[in-house]
């Protein structure tokens, strides 16, 4: 009686699981189609509140009673996007008729879930970020009517989202990390950086009225085209350069001055041990290429709106740099070989003098400098001395062994 009791017992669960099973597949549709038109409701109610939040004209109190009524509106519309994809997506995804879109946008919730634990305050961006970009997309497939007013908003909360994370990024850049953790940091910079000008900046333009973005379009335009395809080093960290020139224009405050030179100078390491460390010629000669116009950008776009120097020794030698490239710039329309000549010459020659302060050995890199210096035409190259037109550098034997070990 025991035996055949558990054999019924057993067999029961077994129906029960199965039934279950097969009643959560027919309620699914029904759930996602009542989670889907909650959502609707949600996000019409938050657009409201958002235009009459933004377009009055009112201040005091009848503009914090807007501004709650619309953070009110914006976590209740979160919250929905939240409940569909815990009734909706979870149970299609456990039951195994989940769409690979669906699948991929589990896997991502719970890949923001998870920093709950260890990056609270970047939780707390990524997660809203998340359920904004998925309910856009669905939005989108969906063509809904009022795809231009949500928009507006998702543009605007976006940008509030994005300055917020690069905000965090840059404080934590401040602290005492480790060479690996920074490099970590950095890395987050970058690849956020890449996710709003690939995502975000296109719909900005689109919607753009007052021809606010003409200065970056062709920077964007070089953007887009080293999103194509498979990247080497050289084109990876071109890329890179190209987002941290826009961001110069696009996030001042959030990536402050002091950050992103620090990615500047990230870069700046990482083009010379390329440039040195390859057996490849012709990718050593386009990373020493590429390191001039990061040189370049470096010094126009950044130091040259730096207010507030560390040593005034720095501000007064980059004083002497942006007079010497101010007289070579005069020479550009009229010989433009001389002018590229004249103008790597001085890049060089500014990079060695940094290089040779630095507290790391950088011979490697300024061998390869002096070399270049020679084929420019501005050193000589002689048995045990190179000289140049105000320096004379010269070596012993024992220093040339250990440059060439």
């Amino acid at each position: 009686m025991e035996q055949r009791s558990l054999r019924v017992v057993s067999t029961n669960k077994n129906f029960f699981a199965k039934l279950t099973n097969t009643i959560s597949k027919l309620l699914i549709p029904t759930k996602l189609g009542l989670n889907g038109l909650m959502i609707t409701i949600k996000r019409n109610s938050l657009l409201k509140s958002f235009e009459v939040y933004t377009n009055t004209k009112e201040e005091g109190n009848k503009k914090e009673n807007l501004a709650k009524k619309y953070e009110d509106a914006y976590t209740l519309y979160l919250e929905s996007i939240d409940k569909y994809i815990m009734d909706s997506i979870y149970k299609k995804v456990k039951n195994g008729s989940a769409s690979d879109f669906e699948k991929n946008a589990l896997s991502n919730y719970y890949e923001v879930i998870h920093l709950k634990q260890t990056e609270y305050i970047e939780y707390k961006y990524r997660k809203q970020k998340y359920l904004l970009e998925l309910d856009y997309k669905t939005a989108k497939n969906e063509n809904i009517k009022n795809i231009e007013r949500y928009e507006k908003f998702y543009i605007t909360k976006m940008e509030q989202l994005y300055k917020g994370i690069l905000k965090h990024f840059s404080i934590q850049l401040a602290d005492n990390l480790t060479y690996q953790d920074k490099n970590i940091v950095y890395d987050k910079i970058f690849d956020l950086l890449e996710e709003y000008i690939a995502d975000i900046l296109p719909l900005k333009i689109k919607l753009d009225t007052t021809n606010t973005y003409k200065n970056i379009i062709s920077q964007y335009e070089k953007f887009d085209k080293l999103t194509v395809g498979k990247l080497d080093m050289n084109d990876s960290i071109e890329k890179r350069m190209i987002l941290l020139g826009i961001s110069r224009q696009l996030f001042t405050h959030s990536l402050p001055l002091v950050v992103a030179e620090q990615c500047y100078i990230k870069l700046l390491k990482d083009l010379r041990h390329i440039m040195v460390t390859t057996k490849i010629k012709k990718k050593s000669n386009d990373a020493y290429n590429l390191l001039m116009e990061l040189i370049e950008d470096y010094n126009i776009r950044l130091l040259s709106t730096k207010i507030y120097w560390d040593k005034p020794s720095d501000r007064e030698e980059y004083k002497e740099f942006w007079n010497s490239y101010k007289k070579i710039q005069k020479i550009k329309d009229d010989d433009f070989e001389k002018y590229e000549i004249e103008k790597q010459a001085l890049f060089i020659k500014a990079d060695m003098e940094k290089l040779r302060k630095a507290k790391r050995n950088y011979n490697n890199i300024i061998k390869f400098y002096k070399n270049k210096l020679v084929e420019l035409g501005k050193m000589r190259n002689l048995s045990n001395t190179c000289t140049t037109s105000d320096k004379i550098y010269s070596r012993s034997k024992r220093e040339e062994k250990k440059e060439i070990g």
